[in-house]
């Protein structure tokens, strides 16, 4: 598969998160048991201002006609990591936000991509305001303390939080990290070519696992709600005075 095919399989993924100071790249990566409703994963920084202030946020979805949905505070969730600079957003899906119905694979934590393995990413830049852009590059080296991997190439604001991805012939398209920074190389007094910080996907695997819990109980509590409805409507037939009959 070439990247162009990787790009237009990874677009309706995709959505642009506008903020009321800012923007930044969000991509659609789980949902609950059944589906109504979904989690973005996006950069920390990109969404820590709004958390805080409790400030409503935008997506904003190609493949959906370019539909912009307001979300405000009350009706979602994010789940913040600042240490690993990633964040996840939960909400209840619109009917008009046409996203995938699978999300695309995350890759397992101890499949680590070796150096050189080549990856992409995608994003909504200022210079290209809503227009999806693809970068590519290779990685350079991996830190294992900060969860993170170095790759050879751009990130440009406003791509921040897109996918970091990676195809293979056996397991297709996964996604290996979220873009979170450019670093810049500054020692000689001017900017020179630097190195992109891509956060693996360490948060995201954290919170799919927190959420299948969740909805576990919750199905636990529903089962246990039914048997003692049922138990309490056996209880209360066994307490009836049965009938007499008369000769």
């Amino acid at each position: 598969m070439n990247w162009n095919q990787i790009v237009n399989k990874i677009k309706p993924h995709v959505v642009k998160i506008k903020t009321p100071t800012g923007s930044g790249t969000g991509f659609l990566f789980m949902y609950n048991h059944d589906k109504s409703w979904c989690g973005i994963a996006t950069a920390n920084h990109v969404v820590s201002d709004i958390d805080e202030w409790k400030q409503p946020l935008k997506f904003i979805h190609q493949s959906s006609n370019k539909i912009e949905h307001y979300i405000e505070d009350k009706n979602r969730v994010i789940i913040c990591d600042p240490s690993n600079d990633s964040a996840v957003i939960l909400f209840h899906k619109p009917d008009e936000l046409i996203l995938p119905t699978e999300p695309i694979r995350l890759r397992p934590l101890e499949e680590k991509l070796d150096i050189g393995s080549e990856v992409g990413w995608v994003g909504y830049p200022y210079l290209g305001e809503n227009t999806l852009c693809f970068f590519s590059g290779n990685i350079s080296a991996r830190n294992d303390e900060k969860n993170h991997y170095l790759v050879d190439g751009v990130a440009i604001n406003g791509v921040s939080g897109g996918p970091v991805l990676y195809s293979s012939e056996t397991n297709g398209v996964e996604i290996i990290g979220i873009m979170c920074a450019y670093m810049a190389n500054r020692a000689t007094g001017s900017t020179l070519p630097g190195l992109s910080v891509a956060q693996d996907v360490f948060h995201l695997h954290k919170s799919v696992a927190m959420i299948k819990d969740i909805d576990e109980a919750r199905r636990k509590k529903e089962d246990l709600k039914k048997e003692s409805k049922n138990d309490e409507t056996v209880k209360i037939q066994e307490d009836q005075p049965t009938p007499q009959t008369t000769q």
